[in-house]
């Protein structure tokens, strides 16, 4: 197992709740973590790391490049956002920190069985977009193929398209700005280009088709 924070406290607070029911390697970082998890191939990951976003950046690459780790992200605060992308990038759990030791063995060994650890607060955000799962509408542009957008990638363009600011976006489709910068970001990196302007000029000239089912 690994155990990743930047406090030594919580590193060892984590190890004396888990040892010795189960055999701990510890990181203080991000590039740490990522590090340690593709060298010691762990059954689960432990990600207490909040600062500017770390515990997330080793969530997503530590699930692309070690896809056989349960990863579970511990944060100081609850971020319905954060929690959302968490679950994108394929976490299995996503807790605060605040957790009674005495039920951290008991999740770590569910994530070993796949059960997922989610907040209650935001049960009903995770159904939520299970229920409305995202459609992808295909963008077929001229000598690079086909380029699938999601839903709410899509959604984001409209309105770019119309003229709306990043703070209107947001506003129209309920969700933080941060989000907003994140869904046009994904669409520059999906069609290969670094501006909004060129998102609208490649789309203004390709063929859109229908959303997939």
């Amino acid at each position: 197992m690994l155990i990743a924070a930047e406090r030594l406290p919580t590193r060892v607070g984590l190890r004396l709740a888990l040892e010795p029911e189960a055999r701990c390697t510890e990181a203080a970082d991000a590039e740490s973590a990522v590090n340690a998890a593709i060298r010691d191939r762990p059954d689960v990951c432990l990600l207490g790391l909040d600062s500017s976003g770390q515990g997330l950046r080793a969530a997503n690459e530590i699930a692309a490049r070690v896809p056989t780790a349960a990863v579970v992200i511990l944060t100081d605060r609850l971020d319905e956002e954060e929690f959302m992308a968490a679950v994108r990038a394929g976490v299995s759990g996503y807790l605060t920190t605040s957790l009674d030791p005495s039920r951290l063995l008991p999740v770590v060994q569910g994530a070993l069985r796949g059960e997922p650890a989610v907040p209650r607060k935001f049960v009903s955000r995770l159904l939520d977009e299970l229920r409305t799962r995202e459609r992808r509408r295909s963008v077929v542009l001229e000598g690079r193929g086909r380029v699938a957008l999601t839903t709410r990638e899509w959604d984001a363009v409209e309105l770019l398209r119309r003229g709306a600011t990043t703070a209107e976006i947001a506003d129209e489709l309920g969700v933080a700005p941060v989000t907003v910068r994140r869904h046009l970001g994904s669409v520059e990196q999906k069609l290969g280009v670094t501006t909004r302007a060129e998102v609208l000029k490649l789309l203004s000239e390709a063929a859109v088709g229908a959303p997939a089912i």
